[in-house]
């Protein structure tokens, strides 16, 4: 098996998930679009993960590989049909790039928060084996407004209505950060956009907060990734999983 990550970020990358991927002695590559690099020939590639990253999917004018990315998003889930999974900003994309429509939240939903699986996210096999009240990190202040045509929503929060969901039999996208890592929120915390949005979330000092109150969720974080991750897997042609 051989997987393409697209990020938007060079904080924004895998996450615990590059620490799975060396477990499972999975190769995978990493197309830094916001540096210039280039939609590789899909080909060789079994998998592809979109991640995270500050710039909205109709800042078209400001961030032009948007174009074409969502494009190649288009062809890998439409007429390749080869499995798909989007991270926050990966999963708006989704979305854009299928007909759907992102919109900005009322209120930024940024924190260690529940999200909660759905009926469909209850019976989805990426979601097996996962208790249907999920703690984990939220840091986006945009949500997807309209589904694309045969989405179904598969997980839920009070602010946002689509956590998850799937299209068709070969794409989710979710919007909360099953990928977070000890380093994370430090890291991210240092992205004017993202700093600005949760002081005007939580006010001063809320990061040292948040990362405090993610501390003894660690253990819990990782267990969801991994099996999400095995699950995951288990929709991937060619893995040994």
């Amino acid at each position: 098996m051989k997987l393409l990550v697209f990020q938007h970020i060079e904080c924004e990358h895998p996450g615990i998930f590059r620490t799975l991927l060396d477990e499972a002695e999975i190769h995978w590559d990493a197309v830094e679009l916001d540096a210039g690099e280039r939609i590789p020939d899909f080909g060789a590639y079994d998998a592809l993960w979109v991640m995270g990253g500050p710039m909205d999917v109709w800042e078209e004018d400001k961030y032009p590989w948007l174009v074409s990315e969502k494009a190649a998003i288009r062809h890998w889930v439409c007429d390749l049909k080869k499995p798909y999974l989007g991270f926050c900003l990966g999963h708006q994309l989704l979305a854009d790039a299928l007909g759907g429509v992102c919109s900005p939240l009322a209120e930024s939903e940024i924190g260690i928060l529940g999200v909660e699986l759905t009926d469909d996210g209850r019976a989805d096999p990426l979601f097996a084996g996962i208790t249907p009240q999920i703690q984990c990190l939220q840091w986006h202040s945009v949500e997807v407004k309209t589904l694309p045509d045969g989405a179904r929503v598969l997980a839920s929060s009070e602010a946002c209505s689509c956590q998850a969901m799937r299209v068709g039999g070969n794409a989710w996208g979710i919007q909360f950060h099953v990928e977070l890592q000890e380093s994370t929120i430090p890291e991210w915390g240092q992205i004017p956009a993202y700093s600005e949005a949760l002081d005007r979330t939580s006010g001063p000092d809320s990061l040292e907060r948040m990362q405090a109150q993610a501390e003894p969720l660690f253990a819990k974080f990782r267990n969801v990734a991994q099996i999400l991750f095995n699950n995951f897997l288990d929709h991937v042609p060619g893995s040994t999983n």
